[in-house]
């Protein structure tokens, strides 16, 4: 990268920040909060524009945490991670408080200091600490141009890595051997493999959140990713199929594919995730699958979670434009699964998309087919 361009994309990213920071301030001042504490990986990676307080993959929380007042803003962390921090994951417009390892009360004390002993809202809450309003949790879930560039990379390497793999697995593979390869191809693109499921031919009927065993795969399998980069989730889900896919196989999944129209097609701004799920309902009905809704989650949105909101009969919490999405219904042993942002016009952007893989187009969307090798 050239530093004209890097100098450009520091700008941009310092620009986002101060943005956020300024809707975190307009939000908290209106019911006297004296500070914000935000810990969770998401909220972490949202305030500092992709930065990462992650060194344990399965944690919520992380190594440090964004503090902002009326006047400041920090990262509060101990002296075991600031200097990385500081290198590789923080823009320039926060300040940096460390404290000893061993002493974790200094970093409360601080805490108390800055913000006069006042009223504090944090996303982990605590009995001195009060909830976020809920306007920024919707500004969380609503993306700038800028974290939209930020997750369309995300996407795209996800796919790719996805793409790799599937191309180059032998059904004598062990589900673990095909997950771990995934999880090498994603951390090879600097992607988190925050999910990899697999399931072969014998398990795939049989669990939908199948997570991998020593079984060889056999005939046929599914492979499921949740990549985390910068903070946001791409999830997809892709089949492979060794020697030809069986007619009923291959049916279920045409069915999927038309389910899932029916919700992509609902996807607009002000559409409720309630109403999405009674769309899928339906669409399970109408292929003689009524119990496909009990047996699954149907998705819902996504972004710095791989979930921020799951879709069930009583979220009446409506899409936005620069929301993303994720559905995945299922049926036993079939599933889709793509990535997908509300652009402005109200049109959908797949952002798990690879040309490379095969596709076929319904209702004018290119949708993924299990891939045949052999």
């Amino acid at each position: 990268m050239s530093n004209q361009n890097g100098g450009a994309l520091m700008n941009a990213v310092n620009e986002e920040v101060s943005s956020k920071l300024e809707l975190i301030r307009n939000s908290v001042s209106k019911i006297g909060a004296m500070g914000v504490r935000l810990k969770g990986t998401d909220w972490f990676a949202w305030a500092t524009a992709g930065g990462s307080n992650t060194v344990l993959l399965t944690a919520e929380t992380g190594i440090a945490e964004v503090l902002v007042t009326a006047e400041d803003a920090w990262v509060l962390t101990d002296e075991i991670e600031a200097q990385r921090l500081k290198d590789e994951e923080l823009p320039a417009n926060f300040k940096l408080h460390i404290h000893p390892w061993a002493d974790v009360a200094a970093r409360e004390s601080f805490v108390r200091e800055v913000t006069a002993g006042g009223k504090i809202l944090s996303d982990r809450t605590t009995n001195q600490e009060g909830s976020l309003p809920l306007s920024l949790f919707k500004h969380k879930r609503v993306m700038m141009s800028s974290e939209l560039e930020r997750y369309r990379r995300v996407g795209r390497l996800a796919s790719e890595a996805m793409t790799e793999v599937l191309s180059k697995a032998k059904p004598t593979w062990t589900e673990y051997q095909l997950a771990g390869m995934g999880a090498k191809a994603l951390w090879a693109r600097g992607l988190h493999p925050a999910l990899t499921l697999v399931a072969g031919e014998r398990r795939l009927p049989l669990y939908r959140h199948a997570t991998p065993s020593k079984e060889p795969i056999g005939q046929e399998a599914m492979m499921v990713f949740c990549a985390r980069g910068y903070g946001l989730y791409a999830n997809l889900t892709r089949f492979v199929s060794f020697g030809g896919m069986k007619p009923e196989h291959a049916k279920l999944h045409a069915y999927l594919r038309e389910i899932e129209a029916e919700a992509l097609n609902l996807c607009q701004p002000g559409t409720s995730l309630n109403t999405i799920y009674d769309a899928f309902k339906q669409a399970y009905q109408k292929y003689a699958y009524p119990n496909g809704i009990h047996e699954h989650h149907q998705g819902g949105t996504t972004g710095y979670l791989a979930r921020e909101i799951v879709a069930t009969p009583a979220t009446s919490d409506t899409l936005a434009e620069n929301m993303a999405v994720a559905w995945n219904p299922s049926l036993p042993g079939a599933k889709i699964e793509d990535t997908f942002v509300i652009l402005e016009n109200g049109e959908l952007e797949n952002m798990t998309f690879d040309p490379k893989w095969p596709n076929v187009e319904v209702e004018g969307r290119l949708r993924p087919l299990p891939l045949e090798v052999g």
